[in-house]
């Protein structure tokens, strides 16, 4: 609860309760767990819609609607000068940050179009690569979420290394094992069949989602497993298999179902900065095999089956084994579950807080 005569932070709310990505989580759970607690601030929330996950009610926060202009205008002009005409100490957005805010932070989750420029489309490959270095440059602080990520951001972005600041994520409560009943539900209504294996991601190049569509051609005949993909369509090519469903988008109610009745999550991703999936995989009691590109080490450690020969042959080999190993399914139950227990969306912003300390002094 924020305290009389507060300080305030503005934040770039705009992505607040919008459908599943993990930009829309990480600003959705940071402002639910910055309600939570005790802190000196008031934070002005800018955004366009009225986001309900979010408890207005609280004397913390301040939703300031802002017009219906083009998104690129908003986010480069109105924003930080309404936020300074309002009086605050310090504008809060991520990736691209304008030059006119006043104590400019910026949230940087990775800069993996510098690393692999080819998992992105022209337009975004431009924007990023040509936006996202000044906006770094002229950052008070910079804040992403792993330290791997810190790494590549100070390589690639050519700045100081105390500048930037890690506030892992954390998973959100919602993600717990769920009972047969309500798994019987979720599973009837996207008509999902069990026995199965599981991957959630937008689909994009980067998470690499084809190679495990082509490690089910190798996987022994006697497995009958299917292999649901949740997630928005995104771009590129995926290859065909008859075994491989694709559900779409699936609300954050429905999810943890899917995680919880799934045999094995699967996480193939080429680079992630953080490796959110994984952690809810891990709180709904899903055993896990994971890539360990980026951040992904650092959120499994040694809960999950971690793949660095990353063909489809080998990824079947793996979940063979798996299946066929039920002392170490049940192990990694267990390591997930205390895993999980180790990130929280209040650390995340407990460690936010010192940020915003130290930029407004």
């Amino acid at each position: 609860m924020a305290q009389r005569n507060s300080r305030i932070i503005a934040l770039d709310a705009t992505l607040i309760g919008g459908t599943y990505t993990g930009d829309s989580v990480y600003w959705t759970n940071l402002v639910r767990a910055l309600s939570r607690i005790e802190h000196e601030f008031e934070f002005l929330l800018l955004s366009q819609n009225s986001p309900k996950e979010i408890n207005l009610s609280s004397e913390n926060f301040r939703l300031v609607t802002l017009p219906k202009y083009p998104k690129r205008w908003l986010s480069w002009v109105t924003m930080p000068l309404l936020a300074k005409k309002l009086g605050a100490e310090a504008f809060h957005t991520q990736y691209t940050l304008s030059p006119f805010a006043k104590n400019g932070i910026t949230t940087i989750h990775d800069v993996s179009f510098f690393l692999h420029p080819e998992w992105f489309r022209f337009k975004d490959r431009f924007l990023l690569r040509t936006f996202v270095p000044g906006s770094a440059k002229r950052a008070k602080k910079v804040i992403t979420v792993s330290e791997a990520s810190k790494k590549d951001i100070v390589r690639y972005l050519n700045i100081p290394e105390n500048k930037v600041s890690v506030t892992p994520l954390g998973v959100n409560e919602n993600f717990f094992p769920r009972n047969e009943k309500e798994i019987s539900e979720v599973l009837k209504k996207y008509g999902v069949e069990r026995p199965y294996l599981l991957c959630v991601g937008t689909r994009w190049p980067r998470k690499n989602i084809a190679l495990v569509i082509q490690a089910m051609r190798f996987l022994p005949v006697f497995i009958p497993h299917k292999l649901y993909v949740v997630g928005k369509a995104g771009w590129g090519d995926e290859p065909y298999h008859p075994r491989v469903r694709f559900l779409g988008y699936v609300s954050d109610e429905d999810l943890p179902a899917l995680y919880t009745a799934a045999d094995i999550y699967l996480c193939p991703s080429l680079y992630e900065g953080f490796g959110l999936t994984v952690l809810e995989a891990f709180a709904c009691g899903t055993p896990v095999i994971t890539s360990v590109a980026g951040g992904l080490c650092e959120v499994a450690g040694d809960a999950a089956v971690t793949m660095e020969n990353m063909t489809a042959e080998a990824w079947a080999e793996a979940i063979r084994a798996l299946l066929a190993d039920s002392s170490k399914i049940s192990e990694l139950k267990e390591k997930g579950f205390a895993r999980a227990k180790l990130f929280n969306w209040q650390k995340t912003a407990e460690l936010t807080l010192e940020v915003y300390r130290e930029v407004v002094g």
